[in-house]
């Protein structure tokens, strides 16, 4: 058995920043991780990160190797590419990463400040005692001996996977699984092409209900003519193979001609507003597991590493008060949902709106702009969801017979601003919760029924 201040499952991008933070703080903090040192920072992901997260975080830009590219702004494309957003602006400039080498960057870091990393170590369940989790129970994967990791705090940093989450007891009061429908299956490779791409600074997205449904395509330039190319689909019943689509529907496209797959591989993606509540007696749920992402694209390196500075911080205060209960951690939750819960709350109203939607529906819903670039733009900031509907529109889709659209449309954006102010009323305190998360829940079940 071993003995620490607190114990991070996961050296993935939240775990090490609350490794980091802890540690930095002056106290022993083990991350474990079930991958090699060597290893760590390899994964599947769209590799794109926002500039203001690096500004806000206090974390120096990538550069040389581990920069890939940088990033100005988005194109969205329309199913039938008949209409294009551009979103350039504040807060959608950013970096492509090399994501092993940034992934080794903060280990060292979080290793640097004093944390000690256990690898490849295989965590299998929580230690559970009293009401409160003590710690996880783990087993070296080279040598297969067991050992127990006991801490004050116990950090879930796991990943999609969510190896202490899932197995938690109800009493600990923190959900142990997410819907189906909460979740994309991805598939993406690195590819070479023999050119770069047009405008290589903007990443594309693409809506696509037939290729990607309840998702969407991507294509992220690197440099050297290089791109990140993948698709999400929503694992609803009967969802189709991601890789199967990507080779179909975006693969085929000429612009794929003659490249070569450099490396390819999938994964589940969170897509929904983040976990209610995100702690319990000496524990704490940090990125995937805490599902610390953007709703719309799952974009999650970001908010994993906000979220785990945050978590770092609290428990910081709680271990030199003492008491490491529900209630002391509970700032976790108030913090998080003030500074970038509440964008993603609001964006899931908007995601659940989206998956219900036809292309057809996407298609007139672009090409007439009933929202504008700029609006989704502040949007994605935190502003609320704000419509173009001119008389003349109005009088058009009514003529189109879609006039059920439109109405869906005006309910979807006063509901994500309804989900907005609910944020702002996030309780204080554990004895809040119950009122708070059944509103919360009665909206997203009114949501849902349009899927």
């Amino acid at each position: 058995m071993s003995r620490y201040d607190v114990v991070v499952v996961g050296a993935g991008t939240g775990g090490c920043m609350v490794a980091k933070t802890l540690a930095s703080a002056g106290f022993d903090v083990c991350l474990v991780d079930r991958k090699e040192k060597k290893s760590i920072g390899e994964k599947v992901c769209g590799d794109a990160i926002p500039k203001h997260h690096f500004d806000n975080l206090g974390l120096a830009y990538p550069k040389k190797e581990e920069l890939e590219g940088d990033i100005s702004g988005v194109k969205i494309y329309s199913p039938d590419l008949k209409t294009v957003f551009r979103i350039i602006g504040e807060g959608q400039t950013g970096f492509m990463i090399n994501r092993y080498l940034f992934g080794q960057r903060l280990l060292k870091d979080a290793m640097d400040s004093g944390a000690i990393l256990l690898e490849p170590t295989h965590v299998s369940e929580p230690i559970v005692e009293h009401g409160f989790v003590k710690g996880v129970c783990a087993r070296n994967i080279e040598t297969g001996s067991k050992i127990e990791l006991r801490g004050e705090v116990t950090v879930d940093a796991s990943g999609v996977s969510a190896v202490i989450r899932s197995k938690l007891p109800p009493e600990i009061g923190i959900p142990q699984t997410i819907s189906k429908e909460d979740q994309v299956i991805c598939y993406r490779e690195i590819r070479k092409l023999k050119e770069d791409t047009d405008e290589p600074e903007l990443l594309k997205i693409h809506l696509n209900q037939k290729a990607a449904p309840g998702g969407y395509c991507w294509i992220f330039p690197k440099k050297e003519a290089m791109v990140n190319v993948g698709l999400g689909v929503a694992t609803v019943e009967n969802y189709p193979n991601p890789k199967n689509q990507l080779y179909q529907y975006v693969l085929s496209n000429p612009l794929f001609e003659g490249s070569k797959v450099i490396h390819g591989g999938g994964g589940y993606v969170p897509t929904r507003r983040p976990l209610d509540p995100l702690v319990g007696n000496g524990i704490v749920l940090v990125g995937d597991t805490a599902c610390q992402v953007n709703p719309i694209h799952g974009g999650g390196i970001g908010p994993s590493m906000m979220g785990g500075k945050i978590a770092g911080e609290v428990v910081t205060e709680a271990l030199e008060k003492g008491n490491v209960d529900r209630k002391s951690l509970w700032p976790i939750n108030v913090r998080y949902m003030q500074t970038y819960g509440f964008k993603q709350v609001s964006l899931d109203v908007f995601r659940i709106f989206l998956q219900s939607l036809t292309d057809e529906d996407l298609n007139y819903g672009m090409g007439y702009r009933l929202i504008k670039e700029e609006d989704i733009l502040k949007a994605g900031l935190g502003g609320d969801i704000r419509l173009n509907v001119t008389d003349a529109t109005r009088r058009i889709f009514i003529g189109l017979g879609r006039l059920g659209f439109l109405r869906g449309l005006y309910k979807m954006a006063k509901d994500a601003k309804k989900a907005k102010t609910l944020c702002r009323k996030y309780p204080n305190s554990p004895q809040g919760m119950p009122e708070w998360k059944a509103k919360v829940q009665e909206l997203f079940k009114e949501e849902k029924k349009h899927l």
